[in-house]
């Protein structure tokens, strides 16, 4: 990767794979996270799930230790989503955590157990807000069509508050290492930034705020192209439909989430994978089946993703690459394997040829290929691969000389 912040910020590019959490009081009726909206559900009408929001079985040492299991360093939960409900122990708005049946700072409970456990912690922040009076809400991008009853829409006073609460959150929390704006509203406060620079050096702020960001935010898709030309952090969801909790969720297969995360992690870029807690504060278990799923393949697959970007000047069948200082070489197959070998255009022969995902030594020989044999050039030919076996996983392959 050619670029570098050269400070604090710089460990986005060491800790390459975060958990996104996605909670709220939308938890409670297990649909979707913008129930409200989607629903059109009055606001005087949807504030009540507040009243049954009591998540008595959150244990955020349970959910570290799930991170640990699937080889995640770092977390970004949504202290505010576009409902406006607050996950912490805002001066604000009553509108918050402390007015539920749970009374207890969630942010806060975090925050401690991520510092004591050596995880790193960020903070997601709607910019929309269904909830709170002065904000502006005329049917743009994610608003609402129009303001709720009592509403007083004013642009400058809600900033006011927004920059009541990014203070609140970059003080109160100990180091926080990211600040994930959400919707892009398109015009200018650098306050805000300014704000969170000034009291988290290390945090990274991404693009959808109200001014330039660090890193960019490509959400459920793989941006075309190589490697990444600017920092970036892909984010996805373990399920289809949301990303809060759903009941009725459709789950997407742990090699699909592979496949796209290995896209996105040998190029360079980030990855954050979503899991909605149910309203108890619970990880559903079958969201916590494929972050364990995954953390089997990727801890044994990860040293591949602290080497470089690489590409040859020809494409080479479906495979993508990545190449350590030392030279040694990883071939990915996001796509899988479709025969027991394959051939590389080189010409030296390796030291060794390892399958990272179980440790097989595989065999490796200089040959004349007949896909070369007019031009009489040999290539580097690995075989005895089971492809059969690898079946729900991404393989990786180490050349080292």
């Amino acid at each position: 990767m050619k670029y570098r912040f050269n400070d604090k910020r710089d460990w986005f590019f060491q800790e390459r794979f975060g958990l996104f959490v996605h909670w709220g009081i939308y938890a409670v009726e297990g649909w979707h996270e913008q129930l409200q909206w989607r629903q059109s559900i009055p606001k005087a009408e949807y504030v009540k799930l507040k009243d049954r929001f009591n998540p008595t079985l959150f244990n955020p040492d349970e959910w570290l230790d799930l991170c640990e299991e699937a080889g995640i360093t770092y977390l970004c939960i949504t202290a505010k989503h576009h409902d406006g409900f607050c996950m912490w122990d805002t001066k604000a708005t009553d509108y918050n955590i402390m007015n539920t049946p749970y009374r207890q700072d969630v942010l806060k409970m975090l925050s401690d157990a991520c510092h004591r456990r050596g995880f790193r912690i960020g903070f997601y922040y709607s910019c929309p807000d269904w909830h709170q009076p002065n904000s502006l809400n005329f049917g743009r991008h994610h608003s609402l069509p129009q303001p709720n009853p009592g509403d007083q829409p004013d642009l400058l006073k809600y900033i006011d508050f927004v920059q009541q609460q990014v203070t609140e959150l970059c003080t109160n929390y100990g180091t926080i290492s990211e600040f994930f704006w959400d919707i892009p509203q398109e015009m200018n406060f650098p306050q805000l930034n300014e704000t969170i620079r000034r009291l988290q050096p290390e945090c990274l702020i991404n693009d959808r705020g109200y001014g330039p960001g660090d890193y960019s935010t490509p959400e459920r898709h793989i941006p075309e192209g190589g490697s990444f030309t600017k920092p970036t952090e892909a984010c996805d969801s373990v399920g289809r439909c949301s990303w809060g909790y759903r009941r009725n969720e459709d789950y997407y297969l742990p090699v699909a989430i592979m496949r796209k995360m290995d896209a996105i992690l040998s190029r360079g870029g980030n990855y954050l994978l979503n899991v909605g807690p149910k309203p108890d504060g619970a990880i559903p278990a079958e969201a916590a089946a494929i972050l364990r799923s995954i953390g089997k393949w990727y801890k044994t697959v990860r040293e591949a993703y602290t080497a470089e970007p690489f590409a040859f000047e020809q494409p080479v069948w479906n495979a993508t690459f990545t190449r350590a200082a030392d030279g040694t070489l990883y071939v990915h197959f996001p796509s899988g394997l479709l025969a027991t070998g394959f051939e590389l255009p080189l010409d030296t022969p390796p030291k060794s040829v390892t399958l990272l995902n179980n440790g097989q030594i595989l065999q490796a020989n200089v040959e004349l290929m007949p896909s070369h044999a007019l031009q009489n050039k040999q290539d580097l030919h690995i075989t005895g691969i089971a492809p059969e076996k690898l079946l729900d996983t991404v393989p990786i392959i180490k050349i080292s000389w």
